[in-house]
């Protein structure tokens, strides 16, 4: 069994902000060696969220768009009077903050219009980290 691990540094414009990882994500496959196993990644923060869609516009706009409406900004949620980001916790948390792929043949398994994607669900621009290992044969 081996065990590669790697950091993701990226930047992000706030607010919703959906950065497709995929090809960094294979990349990293490749850099592994690893023909045969799983891609465990995570965010390191509380507003940041990892999940997979069809990378499409009309799409990201849709899922924007369910996002604002099933977690309103502003509707009078506790943490709001520590900052106002209390939409963005909640948001991340409901998206979660990990996602595991398989790999087979050194190729991520991902369907034809499925790609991994972080979104930044703060109020503002951050500088985000995702930890991937690899482990596999």
């Amino acid at each position: 069994m081996e065990v590669y691990s790697e950091i993701l540094e990226f930047d992000t414009k706030g607010e919703i902000t959906i950065v497709d990882l995929t090809s960094m994500f294979e990349d990293l496959v490749s850099k592994s060696k690893i023909k045969n196993g799983v891609l465990s990644a995570n965010v390191i923060g509380s507003t940041g969220a990892l999940t997979t869609i069809e990378y499409e516009t009309r799409v990201l706009t849709d899922f924007k768009q369910i996002l604002e409406k099933l977690v309103p900004k502003g509707a009078g949620y506790k943490h709001d009077l520590i900052d106002s980001n209390a939409h963005s916790h909640l948001r991340a948390s409901l998206i979660g903050p990990s996602l595991s792929l398989s790999i087979h043949n050194s190729r991520l398994q991902l369907g034809t219009w499925q790609q991994a994607v972080f979104i930044c669900l703060d109020v503002r621009s951050r500088h985000r980290r995702v930890a991937v290992t690899i482990i596999g044969q």
